[in-house]
């Protein structure tokens, strides 16, 4: 049994490491720290841990913990920790941008489990990728192993309000979001930074270009991705080379059925689907942005990083409707 904190206990993702840790057979959540609700009842905030848990946020930090998860605002890590020690047997695991580029900390590992699980199993430091990167980088990385990706890739993907996070904007209010959609930050989104770095360790010759278009649904959560580019090969040779890349994959998995969001939304799955259409190879990738593009693949790099089962805690799903 380990013992774990979460830094900043209010939003979204914070909330969804709660309610797996809370069910993990192996982790004793020790504290929830939060600045804007010490005192408060956990279960005040979120609403479906009432009667589950009489835990309360804390305004203090216990250093002795076994793993911290750090759930803040993006640039607000780096400023945490500087501020505050843990011992030297904690393991960090760092949910925001702040450690995801090699340049800004050498100490801590990208934490995409289907790309560095043996450096994942070793480290202590953990920066978590974001969710768009996820979703896209799962789909291309098979591609850029075999040094395959001849071309630009085009990237068209949605994500739902919750990937905006907790505090509201314009474009997140309700009667905004509903029944409406639209695209952001074309072509210069930040996780395109972390897929680039991605693709250059496994195929540095790579130079062409990546053509993301960011959209915002008019859904709670989930993220669908289309990406393309030119391909030799057949769909049986894109088929052999992803299936053995994930051969080993506890959560990603190639099909052949047709993709949609249900099938991954309240789960930690991506689920990838291969197309050929004259030249180019089209592949599908769904996840869910809060669990496998946040907060549940933290806790499966937490798994890995302490000799549990990679899928323990994770295989629960709420519902499909």
């Amino acid at each position: 049994m380990i013992s774990a904190g979460i830094i900043g206990g209010a939003g979204y993702t914070a909330g969804e490491l709660l309610r797996i840790l809370l069910r993990h057979p192996d982790v004793n959540l020790d504290f929830v720290f939060s600045t804007s609700q010490a005192g408060s009842k956990i279960s005040a905030i979120h609403q479906d841990l009432l009667g589950e848990t009489a835990l309360r946020f804390s305004g203090k930090i216990n250093p002795e913990v076994d793993v911290v998860f750090l759930c803040l605002g993006h640039g607000n890590s780096i400023e945490f920790l500087n501020k505050h020690t843990f011992s030297k047997h904690t393991k960090v695991i760092d949910l925001s941008t702040d450690y995801r580029m090699h340049s800004n900390d050498h100490s801590f590992v990208y934490g995409l489990p289907e790309f560095k699980n043996e450096e994942i199993k070793k480290a202590q430091f953990i920066a978590n990728p974001g969710c768009f990167a996820t979703a896209i980088s799962l789909a291309i990385l098979p591609l850029a192993a075999e040094k395959l990706l001849k071309d630009d890739l085009h990237i068209n993907a949605v994500t739902g309000a919750t990937g905006a996070g907790i505090s509201l904007s314009a474009t997140s209010h309700f009667t905004w979001r509903d029944n409406n959609f639209s695209a952001y930050k074309e072509f210069e989104h930040q996780h395109l930074n972390e897929i680039g770095q991605s693709i250059q360790l496994l195929q540095p010759n790579y130079n062409s270009e990546i053509n993301f278009i960011p959209n915002r649904g008019n859904f709670s959560r989930g993220i669908f991705a289309t990406t393309y580019t030119n391909f030799a090969g057949s769909l049986e040779d894109a088929k052999a080379i992803y299936d053995k890349f994930y051969k080993e994959a506890a959560f990603t998995f190639v099909i052949e059925e047709e993709v949609h969001l249900k099938q991954v939304v309240n789960t930690n799955k991506c689920l990838i689907k291969l197309q050929k259409f004259n030249g180019k190879l089209l592949i599908t990738s769904v996840i869910d942005n809060l669990l496998k593009g946040a907060s549940g693949q933290a806790v499966q790099n937490m798994n890995l990083m302490f000799g549990f089962p990679e899928d323990q805690g994770l295989r629960l799903k709420a519902s499909y409707f």
